[in-house]
This record gives C-alpha cells, structure tokens and sequence, in this order.
C-alpha cells in the first residue's frame, strides 16, 4: 500500500502510531509536513502537501486520539 495525500484518515492513523508523543494540536505545519513524507508508504509529491491537506490531517489526527 502506497499512502497519497488524499489518504488523509490512514496518514493521521500512522502518524498518532509513530509519534504517540506528540501533542497534534501542537504541531507546526512545516514539521506535520516532513513527517508525512517520512512515512515509510507515503508516496507522493511533497509539493502537493498544501495548507488544506495539512489541515485536514491534523484534524483527523486530533479526531483520532479522542
């Protein structure tokens, strides 16, 4: 399985595996940004990780872990 921008709700459930640590209410866009790309299925452009899509994985991130 390759992970694509448009995989929001699974890139959010990696992320809230990978960094059980991190507080996502918290996080900056340019760090939510370089920890998508390092997952190991993300596939995609990097380019294409825009403020929307950022937005809307670290709501589903949030939605997630409540």
């Amino acid at each position: 399985m390759s992970l694509k921008w448009v995989d929001v709700l699974e890139i959010a459930i990696q992320l809230a595996e990978s960094k059980p640590e991190i507080d996502p209410r918290q996080v900056n866009f340019v760090n939510l940004h370089r920890w998508v790309t390092e997952l190991p299925e993300f596939s995609d452009d990097p380019q294409r990780g825009g403020e929307k899509v950022l937005e809307a994985i670290q709501a589903a991130w949030i939605e997630e872990l409540e």
